[in-house]
């Protein structure tokens, strides 16, 4: 069985009766593999991608504990050590470890974007966020301007949210 599946399957068991986070990580990752895909990212690039997709919310569990909240800023420092140590018990190659757990840690941060795979997690977590939390059209279109860059997430945003298109 791939390492991703593998991924996949031990996501699903750390969230086991939250189907919300659940389907919310799957939908990323679906969306995420799609655009890496359309915009023609190379192998190692796209399997980074989609370990980080999978797991760009692992830091909620903790950051709720400890925090009381699922702010991203809180994400952002509780999910970087839990990715590194699902992604180790897996035996995921250090290399993929170091850069999913940057991803991880930086998911929420959209200046200084370091790589596609980067990018396109941003762009791919955003398009399950507006349906999700039922962003206004005014929200989109801010977001879908600042942030989109990616030629595939913005057709995709534009498809589902068709009043962003300009």
């Amino acid at each position: 069985m791939n390492k991703l599946t593998l991924l996949a399957k031990a996501m699903i068991d750390y969230y086991r009766n939250d189907p919300r986070r659940i389907n919310h990580f799957i939908k990323v990752h679906a969306f995420a593999k799609e655009i890496g895909e359309l915009e023609g990212l190379d192998g190692e690039t796209l399997f980074i991608l989609e370990a980080a997709a999978y797991v760009h919310d692992i830091g909620i569990k903790n950051s709720e504990q400890k925090y009381g909240s699922s702010a991203g800023k809180y994400q952002e420092l509780e999910g970087p050590a839990e990715a590194e140590k699902l992604l180790s018990q897996l035996g995921f190659d250090k290399r993929v470890i170091n850069r999913v757990s940057y991803l991880v840690g930086h998911h929420h941060t959209y200046d200084k974007v370091d790589g596609e795979d980067y990018r396109i997690l941003i762009e791919a977590d955003f398009i399950v966020n507006a349906y999700e939390d039922c962003m206004s059209k005014e929200s989109v279109e801010n977001v879908r301007s600042k942030i989109f860059k990616t030629k595939s997430g913005t057709e995709i945003l534009d498809t589902l949210f068709p009043c962003t298109e300009e």
